[in-house]
Parts: C-alpha cells; structure tokens; sequence
C-alpha cells in the first residue's frame, strides 16, 4: 500500500513541477525577447545550438531581422534550420566557433552553457565574434534554486545536475520529470557545469564583459513570477552582456 501511495504522491508532484516548468520557460523566453533591442534589417544574431531554428526565427523576428546564423551540433536538427532560411553550420560550442571575428551584433545561447566543457573557451569565442558594443544573451538552470537546495538538503541529485549518464535521464533524483528514464539524445545533453547568480556573472566579468541585467524565472516550489523579484533563488536565469572597447579578454598564462 505505500509503495502505492508513494508512486501516486510521485506521479502528483511531476506533474505538478512539468506545470511549473512549463510557466518558467514561458518566462524566460519572455525575459530573453525582452532583451533584445529591435534594431531593424542589418542586424545579425548568432544562436548558438539552434536546434531546428524555429526559435532563431523568433528572435529574428524581435529583432526586425532575417540575418540569422546558428551553431548546432547534431546534423539532423542543423539540416532542420537551414531548411527554415537559418545560415546553420555544424560546430561544437567547446570548440572555435566557424565564424570570423566581429561579425554578429546579437549571440544568442539558451540552455546550453551547463552542456559544455570548456566554458572559457565559450565567454571568449562569443567575444570575438561580436562586434564592438555588440551584446549576447545567456540563458541557463541557476544551480542555487530553491528546488536544487531542496533536493541536495535531502541527499538527491539537484534537478539541474541529474543529467550525467549517458545509461540514464535524471540520475539520484526520484521527483525530475525524466528520472532514470532510456536515454533518447545525444551525449550533448548531458550538464556538465552549471552556475549560480553570482558565478555567472563573475566569469563574464572576467572574460571583460559588462553585465546589464540579469533576470530570474520560474521559483519553484513558489509561483514563477516570484523568480523575477528573486533571480538569486529563481530557476532560471538570463543574463544580458556586453562587449565593451578597450579590455581585451583574458589570456592563458605562458
């Protein structure tokens, strides 16, 4: 009978947190197209792990542009975008992006810093290809959560560290929407780092970004909205960037 109860109780409170997911994306979604500075047909946006573009399209749209480039690393959904009008080159975000230099006044990359290995090597591609004063919008899981601290306060996985096996979704998390479900993509999605608010903005910092705004979404288990008023806790965040004159990013030490 508990084992019973427990499945139900469990069924209830993924159901209920897929809800709330659902509502912070709508909201971070908003937050990056908030973001954007509509600036008309000459402007040029690099998505980086554009998928099959239709996002790009729509942050193309925002901009009053149709000069879209992305990044993606799997084939099929990068032949999706270019299908859809998007320049979509196949790239690895660890790696050097196949781009020149100054070339994109907008860099775009919605959930796929905690993916990537060398996020260094990342801050300092989206630099170069940006032109002077151009900016970039990050968006990524806030590993300082209310619902991560929750979840490493009772032993578990946090929510936005359970992808980390290649055999299963959501690993040491039994309340993750996917947990210890067959693996169905690449081992591109598995999260590798992920930031809290103020490690975010400390690693732009020190790549000589300047942080305009950085805005919270979704507050689980609280309503969404509150993540707006409370970015530190809130489960996602979109930060704003931009690439000042003058301070060259950092350089290895030899």
């Amino acid at each position: 009978m508990y084992s019973l109860s427990n499945k139900f109780t469990g069924k209830i409170s993924k159901s209920l947190l897929r809800k709330m997911r659902q509502r912070a994306v709508a909201d971070y979604e908003k937050a990056i197209l908030d973001a954007l500075e509509p600036s008309g047909a000459l402007t040029s946006l690099l998505d980086c792990g554009c998928d099959d573009g239709t996002w790009t399209i729509t942050l193309g749209k925002r901009l009053g542009t149709r000069r879209l480039s992305g990044v993606e690393i799997v084939e099929d959904r990068r032949v999706l975008a270019v299908e859809k009008g998007v320049d979509a080159r196949h790239g690895n975000l660890n790696k050097r992006l196949p781009f020149s230099g100054s070339v994109f006044d907008v860099v775009h990359a919605n959930q796929v810093i905690e993916h990537l290995a060398d996020t260094d090597s990342f801050i300092k591609e989206i630099w170069r290809v940006l032109k002077p004063h151009g900016y970039a919008i990050i968006c990524t899981e806030n590993l300082a959560s209310w619902h991560n601290i929750f979840a490493l306060m009772l032993g578990w996985q946090p929510f936005s560290l359970s992808n980390v096996s290649k055999t299963a979704f959501q690993i040491g998390n039994p309340l993750a929407i996917h947990n210890r479900e067959a693996v169905t993509n690449p081992k591109s999605w598995q999260h590798l780092r992920v930031f809290a608010y103020r490690g975010l903005k400390e690693i732009l910092v020190q790549h000589s970004f300047r942080v305009m705004s950085c805005r919270g979404a979704g507050y689980y288990p609280f309503p969404s909205r509150m993540g707006r008023y409370d970015p530190r806790h809130a489960a996602f965040l979109t930060i704003k960037v931009r690439k000042e004159l003058g301070e060259p990013p950092i350089k290895k030490q030899t």
